[in-house]
């Protein structure tokens, strides 16, 4: 993949859960499509901060167990914008109409469009911070590290109770005493097998190299701040997740800043994730790496 997304970002000229879960949801109506490829799929808005100028951008990726979900499903905190940082949230292939690395090539390609028309969009595409929930929190860290790959790394990322590594979801889960509420990992059923088209158990080798636990492992680069919340009593992904994928980031980079905590009482997003101090933490962490 690393070939093919140096490809895309010299072709593009880059130097210039399932229904009914209670899943994290920013609610706000949605912005006016841009398209970033020719899938109906592939598009993303854009909400202004106040103010003149090229402003930094918040890349808003979102969940649903890589089946379900949509952009629209992500509202935009008024202090994001107060703080004159603009939202750009991003729609991808769904994993029952492509499977992966499409969803990765969706993201990165979003990426590539805010490098090519961040000027005529009024956007400072060097100003970037990648954000994401569950599935969405697995996509941004990859697209992140995708960037890192090719020398576009963006300023940081923050990811918020997603799956890192699909070959120890299942071990977490046995670790910590718990019975996933969406079914286990492994089967070739499992939301991650049917993105990945093969059973998660059957080739735990390979589901592990694509994440971003496993390409962590591989990479030598400098790494860019990360911002890590995950709940400490979350029923469907297992927080030795955030663990894993914090552990895994300072063996690549000891230098890297990393602000990891698991928010307590916290499950899979909700409230605990849209107020202080957890609100208050991410408003920050963005001021900080977009100042």
């Amino acid at each position: 993949m690393p070939g093919l997304i140096r490809r895309t970002l010299l072709i593009g000229g880059a130097a210039a859960a399932a229904g009914g879960l209670a899943l994290w949801r920013w609610r706000t109506p949605g912005a006016n499509d841009i398209a970033y490829g020719s899938d109906t799929r592939q598009v993303l808005d854009v909400t202004y901060p106040r103010g003149t100028g090229p402003a930094p951008i918040l890349v808003m990726i979102h969940g649903g167990a890589f089946k379900v979900g949509d952009k629209s499903e992500l509202a935009i905190w008024p202090e994001v914008l107060e703080a004159g940082i603009a939202v750009v949230r991003v729609n991808y292939r769904l994993s029952d109409a492509a499977k992966w690395p499409a969803q990765g090539e969706d993201c990165l390609s979003a990426i590539v469009h805010l490098q090519r028309e961040g000027a005529a969009l009024g956007l400072d595409p060097a100003r970037i911070v990648l954000l994401g929930q569950s599935a969405g929190a697995f996509l941004a860290v990859s697209t992140a590290l995708s960037l890192v790959e090719v020398g576009l790394r963006p300023r940081g990322v923050v990811s918020l109770f997603g799956p890192m590594d699909f070959s120890t979801m299942d071990q977490d889960m046995k670790t910590l005493g718990r019975t996933p509420q969406m079914g286990w990992t492994d089967p070739a059923d499992s939301a991650e097998s049917e993105l990945l088209g093969y059973a998660v158990g059957e080739n735990r080798e390979a589901a592990r190299a694509m994440g971003p636990v496993g390409r962590l492992s591989r990479l030598q680069e400098p790494l860019p701040p990360i911002l890590i919340r995950h709940g400490d009593a979350d029923p469907l992904i297992a927080d030795l997740q955030a663990k894993r994928l914090r552990e895994a980031w300072v063996a690549a980079d000891p230098t890297a800043e990393v602000d990891y905590k698991l928010v307590p009482g916290a499950g899979h997003g909700g409230e605990a994730f849209e107020t202080d101090p957890v609100k208050a933490e991410v408003l920050d962490f963005l001021k900080k790496t977009l100042g």
